[in-house]
């Protein structure tokens, strides 16, 4: 059927022309039900994305749920007989965030059978087409699980101490890369190989070498032998443009086993395509054949500004935008950056503006609120930023913890007046706090029921006063504790200052990125060695 754009809206229009490419390669359209069978989605949690499963009642008294994912439900309904189905599918999925439920749009495709290197490439090739029909400004980072994987398998690690250590390569967060090889006995050649995969980003040609040299085994070897051959099956015009390696590309091992990848638009400050090879999942389901696929979120799209189509330009100098967080911990921070090369010397001026910027330097400052930093870096309106890895614990930004610059050093703690003693489990222990998540996830390890009262101000006074038991909250020098005649019970963790980045400027302002994060690290270590 043929469609005016005119009469449909954006969304509309890049459907269509996804279904329409789709077609044209060879993929049937699969339609399914809006909702399954409770079960289907309990048992298979960790492959889903994080939130509530939203469940109702049926007629016959099962208990179903609204659809959070597509490709479960194509899994389970699938022959498994041998041949290779290629579908495609625009379907509704139902999630929450713990307040909203959100209704999202998702197009994307699934290839089951036998799936070889030319397959693999021919939806990789269709992911990357998939994120052009968007825009011609993208980037489609892959990995391989199976690297991975072989590298975690010679070290001696349970499950939770891998999920731990897969986060932080997630995240690019090399210091706490570090800190878990140490706390887990990890040698030391683990431990460089894995932190050289974390922050590893570039084209096929550009990181190999390297990937070379972290390979351990027969499984590293065979993962490398699969990308050198879909590299060369790719034979995409622009490769080194459009498609990188990058090992923070992670997901669970026990569904994903091969070539994994994410894809990125310029201006988009959050992935907006996500697949890769799930072979693992099919066998839950006692399936033999392999399995492949993508979806792209049509929720994070939005219609391209062409207001000044046409409109000659002066092109504007690329900048690097740097949340600062107000107060000490944000000056000491700017000094760093400073004296790494990164001056603004309108920011040293007495003023109540709140951006900055160095046309030279190419960089642009602006002063939040400390826990607003996040917030400006997750969103994109600021490309790097600084934050306390307390607001990091509490918050989860989806950002790449890039470096520790050892300042702002603190613990968070937990305090109570002198002399006293939590007791045993039987009794329900509340809890003051600035920061409701790092309590909960503190007393969910012991066992231990917990009432959080959430605060704002100054949580000292709750025990004082009989509204807690005690308090989780930032303990620097001890001082103010003292003076209300409280004191640490236990230390929950160590904290300081982070430089964070935005997941998709990572990509687009890479160069920019890497060279600051070069100069910074020099001159933090610099400062401790003097």
């Amino acid at each position: 059927m043929e469609y005016s754009k005119d009469m449909l809206r954006y969304e509309e229009q890049i459907i269509m022309q996804l279904r329409k490419l789709y077609s044209e390669h060879g993929y049937s359209q699969y339609r399914m039900s809006r909702f399954e069978e409770y079960e289907l989605y309990a048992a298979n949690k960790a492959f889903l994305p994080p939130g509530e499963i939203l469940t109702f009642s049926g007629s016959g008294g099962k208990l179903l749920a609204l659809r959070p994912d597509v490709t479960l439900s194509i899994v389970k309904n699938v022959k498994d007989d041998g041949e290779l189905k290629k579908l495609y599918y625009n379907e509704n999925v139902y999630r929450t965030d713990g307040t909203d439920i959100k209704e999202q749009m998702q197009v994307g495709l699934e290839c089951i059978g036998d799936i070889d290197t030319g397959q693999t490439g021919e939806v990789i090739r269709l992911a990357l087409k998939s994120l052009e029909i968007v825009s011609g400004d993208v980037r489609l980072d892959i990995s391989h699980m199976g690297f991975l994987g072989g590298l975690i398998k010679t070290a001696n690690m349970t499950v939770i101490q891998e999920k731990k250590l897969i986060d932080c390569i997630s995240e690019k967060n090399t210091s706490g890369l570090k800190t878990l090889c140490d706390e887990y006995e990890l040698d030391k050649e683990f431990s460089d190989r894995i932190t050289k995969l974390s922050v590893l980003y570039g084209s096929y040609d550009d990181v190999i070498k390297k990937l070379r040299e972290i390979s351990v085994n027969d499984e590293t070897d065979a993962a490398l032998r699969e990308l050198e051959e879909l590299n060369k099956s790719l034979n995409l015009k622009k490769p080194k443009k459009a498609v990188f390696i990058d090992f923070s590309v992670v997901n669970d091992i026990s569904y994903y086993s091969g070539v994994i990848f994410q894809g990125y638009i310029k201006g988009i400050p959050a992935r907006v395509l996500s697949g890769g090879r799930y072979d693992e999942l099919l066998r839950k389901f006692g399936k033999k054949s392999g399995a492949i696929g993508f979806a792209v979120y049509l929720d994070k799209l939005d219609k391209p500004d062409t207001t000044d189509e046409g409109v000659e330009a002066e092109k504007e100098p690329e900048m690097l935008n740097i949340a600062l967080p107000k107060g000490r911990l944000g000056e000491k921070a700017f000094k760093i950056l400073e004296t790494s090369g990164y001056g603004c010397h309108e920011l040293n001026e007495e003023s109540r503006k709140l951006v900055f910027e160095n046309r030279k330097n190419k960089v642009r400052y602006f002063w939040v609120k400390p826990s607003d930093v996040t917030r400006y870096v997750e969103r994109g309106v600021a490309d790097i930023g600084i934050a306390g890895k307390d607001i990091l614990l509490e918050y989860s930004p989806d950002v790449y913890e890039l470096l520790d610059l050892g300042i702002g050093k603190c613990r968070i703690c937990v305090a109570a007046e002198m002399g006293f003693t939590q007791g045993g489990n039987e009794k329900i222990l509340r809890v003051a706090t600035k920061f409701p998540k790092i309590a909960r996830d503190f007393y969910r390890k012991q066992g231990r029921d917990i009432d959080v009262i959430e605060l704002n101000g100054s949580v000292e006074l709750a025990p004082l006063l009989g509204l807690s038991d005690v308090i989780v909250d930032i303990v620097e020098t001890g001082q103010t504790l003292s003076e209300n005649k409280l004191e640490p019970v236990e230390s929950i963790t160590d904290i300081s200052a982070r430089l964070i980045s935005n997941k998709t400027s990572y990509k687009f302002k890479h160069g920019m990125i890497n060279k600051l994060c070069k100069a910074v690290s020099k001159e933090t270590e610099e400062h401790f060695n003097r």
